[in-house]
């Protein structure tokens, strides 16, 4: 990316300002009139919100790996004036890695301001920083898959993207545009996000109690006001020592960030807080004890006065939660919320009968909720970007654009975060050894063959030059894991596959082996499209002959002696080839009857259900056999389920009846693919 000469990436004055860092930039700009065309562009690591004279300009940038920073280009003519104008970047540094982001020990704000065509502020010498002590460093992190919980004291904070602030160093030069530490920018790959806010006036649930002591956990505060609340009007004048609680729904689990104004005596808390769903007719309420910890509540501490209360962050939820502190005086509170929605260019849905039309609506709604930075999971959990999840999220989003960047995104990121061996993280981008998938490997051959169909990929052999060199490595590190009967064995320390469903994972496992084979041959049609020299075909046979040996008398086991085989093997034995003709028909036949029992626990002499994911395999089975009638079948019996509870979204499971289960899941939203076609 072309950077004006003497652009720098700065960074806080002391080098180790880097655990939950909230850094101030600033530098003046004066114009000797107002501009006909500005563009500033700019980068942070890890995140920046920008304002121009006061005005809040966005936030950003996507997702990266460092070795390729995205710069997000903003139109800021409207927001710039002739003479002097102000220029202010926060920008947040977590000081660890988590789900979207890896850290490096350092942190800092790189940016370019164009008016006119000529470049007239960088990021440099002249520039000015202070770390914001009114956000609070000894904070705990919203769950294991998030950065930290926002505890900020409003005492201590100052309007300085406008106003002079008290005090500020000069910004420390961190490295030129390219380094050691950042090797290269790029433009941003993804569409740059709309933020439309929304006045909360009609709360679902309020309720009013005793006020709790303070602890360091805003979470567990929250829980116990609530736990001590009941349902009840809030009086206009507050009395110190209660508290009460608004609930909004936002009729749909939704990317947002919560805010209020709010007038204080001065040292009252509010909390703002996030809940996806309800038990028992009740706010669910996360527990931090469980697998996830999540803690998904911020909060700030009044100073007098009426003030504006707003994270830096976006979260996401379907409920979003205030509880605020009695003060004694009329705090008169305005809620709102920012809603984050990702801009496309929709195409209707199409014209269904009954219950799919239901159907097609719900997963509408959730694959929109799920496309941020690129495609994320969900939205309150997690908000990360699995590799694998993205074949049935890109499925799902080709029913509503032709849109390719977020599916280009996400094969690039997986290739750019390959590792020494060649395997593909299994997080975009993310270091976390916990979650290493080998069939995510796989899933992204997936993605690279489907480009060739893909009506915005107008040169998918392109796509495939570009990533050539990984597709080899990674099969070639896949190829050392056979054993000695021919079948791969898990690499140590990976998971099989991540999935929902109870199906067998002993080893050599067939749907593993399986999904190997559909890559290898994916690969080999791939290299033959584009003329280039590969084994992979041989490969795959050779394989296909060692598959052979996991079925027995009585049928397709998941590994010798073991569990029969599940609906997704059933389905990968389709895909493959490994059965054809009468005997593919009798596996659809199966996938078929077990999916249209709606009992979702085992079942004798049927095969493992498969997850909501997994079904988008089966419908692939089956669409090679022809059968689109049976697909509809399904959807409307299984998603049908889901539209005549009244969910607005697609949940992650058949049932989410456990701690942290997301209700507005993306892959699970893959049959608007099928209903588009």
């Amino acid at each position: 990316m072309k950077v004006p000469e003497g652009t720098v990436w700065i960074g806080p004055a002391h080098p180790f300002d880097l655990s939950e860092a909230y850094l101030n930039f600033r530098s003046d700009i004066a114009l000797a009139a107002a501009p006909v065309r500005a563009v500033f562009r700019l980068s942070a690591d890890s995140r920046y919100r920008l304002w121009i004279n006061g005005v809040f300009a966005g936030r950003g940038p996507e997702r990266s790996w460092r070795s390729s920073m995205a710069v997000d280009e903003r139109m800021v003519t409207p927001l710039l004036r002739r003479g002097l104008n102000r220029i202010a970047v926060q920008v947040y540094s977590p000081g660890y890695s988590h789900f979207a982001y890896v850290h490096r020990e350092a942190c800092g704000l790189i940016g370019w301001l164009e008016v006119d065509g000529e470049a007239l502020l960088r990021t440099g010498p002249g520039w000015r920083v202070a770390r914001d002590r009114s956000w609070l460093d000894r904070v705990h992190r919203v769950s294991i898959y998030g950065s930290g919980v926002e505890d900020r004291d409003m005492s201590r904070s100052e309007d300085w993207t406008e106003a002079e602030p008290q005090s500020m160093d000069e910004a420390r030069v961190v490295q030129g545009a390219e380094g050691p530490t950042w090797h290269r920018l790029r433009p941003r790959a993804t569409a740059l996000p709309v933020e439309e806010r929304r006045t909360l006036d009609a709360p679902w649930q309020v309720r009013t109690g005793p006020a709790v002591a303070m602890t360091n956990d805003p979470h567990d505060d929250l829980r116990r006001l609530f736990a001590g609340s009941a349902r009840g009007d809030v009086p206009v004048l507050l009395p110190s020592g209660t508290a009460a609680i608004w609930v909004f729904d936002l009729g749909e689990s939704r990317a947002c960030l919560a805010g209020a104004e709010v007038t204080g005596a001065g040292g009252e808390r509010l909390l703002v807080s996030y809940a996806e769903r309800l038990r028992e007719g009740e706010l669910l309420l996360s527990d931090p004890a469980t697998y996830c910890r999540m803690r998904p509540t911020d909060r700030f501490i009044l100073r007098p006065g009426r003030q504006r209360l707003e994270g830096f962050t976006p979260r996401g939820a379907r409920y979003v939660v205030f509880a605020l502190e009695g003060g004694g005086v009329a705090a008169n509170p305005v809620f709102d919320v920012l809603l984050t929605v990702t801009p496309v260019d929709e195409r209707p849905l199409p014209r269904l009968d009954g219950v799919l039309e239901g159907v097609a609506a719900m997963c509408r709604r959730t694959t929109l909720a799920c496309l941020q930075d690129g495609f994320v999971d969900g939205v309150w959990r997690e908000s990360s970007l699995w590799l694998g999840d993205v074949v049935a999220q890109d499925w799902a989003l080709r029913a509503i654009t032709d849109d390719p960047r977020p599916l280009l995104f996400a094969i690039d990121m997986a290739a750019e975060g390959a590792d020494a061996e060649g395997l593909l993280p299994s997080v975009l981008p993310g270091e976390v050894p916990a979650y290493a998938v080998t069939d995510y490997n796989f899933a992204w051959v997936e993605l690279l063959a489907g480009c060739a169909a893909h009506p915005g990929v107008t040169e998918p052999e392109a796509v495939w030059q570009r990533h050539w060199g990984t597709l080899m490595r990674m099969l070639e590190r896949m190829a050392l894991a056979r054993d000695e009967a021919g079948l791969i064995r898990n690499p140590a320390g990976r998971r099989l596959f991540l999935d929902w469903s109870p199906m067998s994972r002993v080893e050599p496992n067939l749907t593993l082996n399986l999904r190997y084979l559909n890559a290898l041959q994916l690969a080999a049609a791939m290299a033959d499209r584009v003329g280039r020299a590969a084994d992979w075909a041989g490969e795959a046979e050779t394989l296909k002959a060692a598959i052979r040996a996991l079925e027995g008398p009585e049928g397709w086991r998941e590994s010798p002696d073991g569990a029969p085989a599940s609906q997704l093997a059933l389905a990968f034995l389709i895909l493959t080839g490994m059965t054809t003709g009468p005997k593919a028909e009798a596996h659809a036949d199966r996938i078929v009857a077990r999916s249209l029992n709606l009992d979702d626990g085992p079942l004798d002499g049927q095969p493992t259900l498969a997850s909501p994911f997994m079904h988008h395999y089966l419908f692939q089975a089956l669409d090679r056999l022809g059968r689109r009638s049976d697909i509809r079948a399904i959807i409307a019996a299984r998603w049908g389920r889901w539209v005549r509870a009244g969910l607005p979204t697609t949940p992650e499971n058949w049932s989410i009846d456990f701690p942290d289960g997301s209700a507005c899941h993306g892959f699970s939203a893959h049959p608007l693919g099928w209903l588009a076609r």
